[in-house]
């Protein structure tokens, strides 16, 4: 038997390729059935993206920054791309399940892995929850407006609120619509990875029909006057000047893991090799055009100052500009419809990151068994539904937008700099000729790319890092209690 230092525990890396050297590779990923193509992966990251900054964030960004959240948007779309170029090398590399986990286990070291699959977790469960949140506004305001019908508040509110002076608790209170979301989403995820994608794709078309229907009936609308002032002048909550665009951004930011889902898909792509470098690039431009259309004309249509507290948002103001119901009966069905699809793509992430780090022996094996028929991980998409579904029938969103913004923010920077590894450790690997490469080489990237997340961070609120510092600490405690001693790469026993 072998013995392995504390510094060798941390840092000990998977094989990029399988059985290299007889050593354990990252890549083998032997229960999950391989259906995936360019197509679907892609729309797989345009579901998970869309919908979430377009559809619910303007609430909250546009107070922050003013009619400057064009900028936002332009500041997050340039960090998301700089990151998603990482990814895209990463994946032609390493083409596992388990994205930021899989490659940072890779290059970086297993320490390193478990803190990035944390920040996943933390990334992909809170989104599911907030975009279902967001979920019960539309499909309140579609029976309003075809039906006359509304759910009662008491059935659409959260036990948790934060109120004007601080947290509020309210325990006749439960927020119901979303858990019926999440439960129709851990149905079909149960079907299998295929069926998932189909109607994922399904949705994601009628999503994009829907902002294009938006932007044509509001565009009439459009005054160049909205977009005076064109920055925050309000000093009270420091969000003035460029100061807003950055909270704005850091708001925003959290509806770009779309791109990071297409990369969970990799243990399921045909060939991930080269279908998912190709989707996630694909996503970021169909995204990157969707947002900036629509954010370029809900601004000009509407004044900035009344996107503070819309619920519904984009449905509100197509009713204010046309004086008619049926453009907001419009865009309510097919937001009901298509925010379905970003639900369904962060619990799919979520399941897929439980299943990679379970397969490495570092959680419960239970995340990581398989049904023997629909061979997805069934009992890991009913644990994590049940969860998801609590948070989201419990807790107001408000929560959680810079939570998320801050697990995905971490696991980008964590990527980008495990390209730069990778290159240093694994310059002549098998493979470097296959797939995408960064351009410029493997420093101005990463470094760019770590730079925006840095500077995007720098102006979450203080509870979000102490939210964050709280998690990150329980996520420490769990790899030094568990993890590093179930690790699969510690020396066998002897008898």
């Amino acid at each position: 038997m072998t013995t392995q230092s504390l510094t060798q525990r941390l840092f000990r890396t998977k094989s990029m390729e399988s059985e290299v050297d007889g050593s354990p590779s990252i890549v083998e990923v032997p229960g999950l059935k391989r259906t995936l193509g360019v197509f679907s992966l892609a729309m797989l990251g345009v579901g998970g993206t869309i919908g979430t900054g377009i559809f619910f964030t303007l609430a909250e960004a546009v107070p922050k920054a003013g009619p400057a959240v064009l900028l936002s948007f332009l500041l997050a779309s340039f960090t998301a791309g700089l990151t998603a170029l990482c990814y895209a090398e990463l994946a032609s590399r390493i083409p596992a399940s388990g994205s930021s986990y899989s490659y940072v286990y890779a290059t970086v070291g297993e320490f390193f892995a478990y803190i990035a699959a944390a920040c996943l977790l933390l990334e992909f469960g809170l989104a599911a929850s907030a975009t279902a949140i967001g979920w019960s506004a539309y499909l309140n305001n579609f029976l309003e407006n075809a039906f006359g019908w509304h759910i009662p508040m008491a059935l659409r509110s959260p036990m948790l609120v934060l109120g004007e002076h601080g947290s509020e608790f309210h325990p006749g209170q439960f927020n119901f619509p979303p858990v019926l979301l999440i439960m129709l989403c851990g149905v079909l995820l149960l079907r299998g990875a295929r069926e998932s994608m189909a109607i994922n794709t399904f949705m994601v078309l009628i999503k994009i029909a829907i902002l294009i229907f938006f932007a044509i009936v509001a565009l009439p609308a459009f005054s160049m006057e909205n977009f005076t002032p064109f920055f925050n002048t309000d000093t009270a909550k420091g969000h003035a000047g460029m100061a807003g665009v950055t909270a704005a951004a850091a708001t925003v930011f959290f509806s770009f893991i779309g791109l990071d889902t297409v990369a969970t898909g990799g243990g399921e792509a045909k060939n991930a090799r080269r279908d998912v470098p190709r989707a996630i690039i694909s996503a970021l431009i169909v995204v990157t055009i969707c947002y900036l259309l629509v954010a370029v004309t809900a601004v000009g249509a509407q004044h900035a100052g009344a996107f503070a507290g819309q619920e519904a948002g984009l449905a509100v103001i197509l009713k204010n500009v046309t004086g008619q119901t049926w453009p907001a009966i419009v865009l309510s069905a097919g937001a009901v419809i298509s925010v379905f699809s970003v639900t369904l793509a962060g619990l799919y992430g979520q399941i897929r990151i439980l299943y990679a780090v379970s397969r490495d022996g570092l959680i419960s094996k239970t995340f990581g068994e398989v049904h023997a028929k629909t061979r997805v991980p069934a009992k890991t998409t009913i644990i994590v539904c049940i969860v998801v579904g609590i948070v989201a029938g419990s807790v107001d969103s408000s929560y959680l937008w810079d939570v998320v913004s801050m697990g995905t923010l971490t696991a980008f920077a964590i990527v980008s700099a495990a390209v730069t590894v990778m290159r240093f450790k694994y310059p002549e690997a098998p493979g470097t000729a296959v797939g995408f490469r960064l351009p410029f080489g493997p420093y101005v990237i990463p470094a760019l790319s770590i730079f925006s997340c840095l500077y995007i961070m720098q102006d979450l609120s203080k509870t979000t890092y102490t939210v964050f510092g709280i998690w990150m600490l329980v996520a420490v405690g769990g790899y030094f209690a568990y993890g590093m001693r179930r690790s699969k790469l510690n020396p066998p026993r002897a008898a």
